[in-house]
């Protein structure tokens, strides 16, 4: 791989020593502010001596007891916290060690739901380009990423690809915020009766779509109306909300602001916060019911599923998210942040959007405001924005090939919950120094 690979950061990067809430410390002594709280991760900040005790009060208890000999009790208060800030009926979930592996396991629940309800011939799997589900080969095949796919294709389970739903890069002629979002939805349906609806097990999609897609919120009425088409054609609704839930969009749930409850959901990221590896797959009373009448459980987990010290882990950050009304705040923020960013970049002519929600908002770069063309990807932006951030002592996350999976130049910001005014506006400068810097550097200001 070479340095302009979207999927490697750099050739050599510098080794972090300590951390104590919004900010981190290299061996060279370099002080960073994190901006995106590494990748939308570390939620309420990193060293939370709350959290860390009660990892270790766990740990002098015991670690882990094993899934298949024993449950445990902070097993059963993060289902019962979970289960609470979900809503609905999704209270039933798998703990596993990560993202990937709760999408994978997502895509195992729909499956095996459709084998308890006598559908064995629904094995296809929808998705949308411009996603990122995962690593693991089933979360890879889902996930709409070139680059990240490119060396395992001929390994990859076939998937039905749809285009983005992206309003500020709407399909076809729609013009609308609401026509962007039925234009996505009238696509999906189409795929279904074009594959045949015997045929598909599920639809996979980000709610807000992350890395990929540099923080793209579903157009106004998508989600809705892709629950009517799923329930109309027996398809399992899966919301992957690993980078956008867990209260990162301002609502526990990101779909919470759309309306709209999946069949099953993945998270992970802030659940635990980055202080111990920690995912879940969450589903509802539909597929619980189907799956524990024909299967007696989900056929889904690892060794390390329910890993108690890692629920703990869980515990702990949700209490304080919860005590301290963080997701409330995440909501307060938002408009803030937008219009902060918005002004600290006033006279930029690359900056073509400004989206996302909560404390989840990307700033995307364009060649021509009017056309939406995006900079060539040879320029290799997004890369020159991480490194000149970096040097400026700030974390964020610059993606690139979000328009067509090779251009594009996204700068996303992802704060820590509890992060300051004062820290929010330190992130936003240097955020906006750095994207002038390097712009004035590349002649394209």
């Amino acid at each position: 791989m070479t340095a302009s690979s979207i999927s490697v950061a750099a050739p050599q990067l510098p080794k972090v020593k300590w951390a104590r809430g919004s900010y981190l410390h290299d061996a060279a002594g370099k002080t960073y502010i994190d901006g995106s709280g590494g990748p939308a991760v570390y939620c309420i900040g990193h060293a939370n001596a709350e959290v860390n005790q009660a990892i270790k009060d766990q740990l002098d208890r015991i670690a882990h007891g094993y899934r298949y000999n024993f449950t445990s009790d902070a097993l059963e208060e993060l289902t019962e916290i979970i289960g609470a800030r979900c809503g609905g009926s999704l209270g039933h979930m798998v703990f596993v060690t990560g993202g990937s592996e709760a999408v994978e396991s997502c895509l195992k629940l729909a499956l095996q739901y459709q084998t308890a309800v006598g559908r064995t011939s629904r094995r296809r799997f929808i998705a949308r380009e411009r996603s990122w589900h995962g690593n693991t080969l089933g979360a890879l095949s889902v996930s709409g990423f070139v680059e990240r796919q490119a060396a395992f294709e001929g390994a990859l389970m076939p998937v039905v690809r749809l285009s983005p739903a992206n309003e500020y890069r709407p399909i076809g002629d729609a013009v609308t915020p609401e026509e962007a979002g039925a234009a996505a939805a009238r696509e999906l349906e189409e795929a279904i009766l074009s594959a045949g609806p015997e045929t598909i097990a599920a639809f996979i999609f980000e709610p807000v779509v992350g890395a990929a897609g540099g923080c793209v919120p579903a157009p106004p009425g998508y989600a809705r109306a892709v629950r009517a088409i799923c329930d109309r054609h027996g398809v399992v609704m899966i919301a992957d909300e690993v980078m956008c839930g867990a209260g990162r969009c301002g609502t526990w749930r990101a779909l919470e602001r759309d309306g709209v409850e999946p069949d099953v959901m993945s998270v992970a990221k802030g659940l635990a916060g980055g202080y111990l590896p920690l995912g879940a797959a969450v589903y509802g009373a539909k597929v619980n019911q189907a799956i524990m009448a024909a299967h007696g459980g989900p056929m889904t987990g690892h060794t390390f599923t329910g890993h108690t010290a890692a629920c703990a882990a869980g515990v702990a950050v949700q209490k304080i998210v919860a005590r301290e009304k963080l997701v409330e705040r995440v909501a307060g923020n938002e408009a803030g942040l937008k219009a902060m960013i918005a002004e600290a970049l006033a006279g930029v002519e690359a900056v073509g959007d400004i989206r996302g929600r909560g404390h989840f908002i990307g700033t995307e770069l364009v060649a021509d405001r009017k056309t939406r063309q995006p900079f060539a990807a040879a320029r290799k932006l997004f890369l020159k924005i991480r490194a000149q951030t970096l040097e400026n002592g700030l974390i964020c996350y610059p993606v690139g090939g979000n328009v067509d999976g090779v251009n594009g130049d996204v700068v996303i910001l992802a704060p820590p919950y509890n992060a300051s005014a004062a820290e929010l506006t330190e992130m936003v400068d240097k955020m906006a120094t750095s994207i002038r810097q390097v712009l004035r550097a590349e002649g394209l200001a």
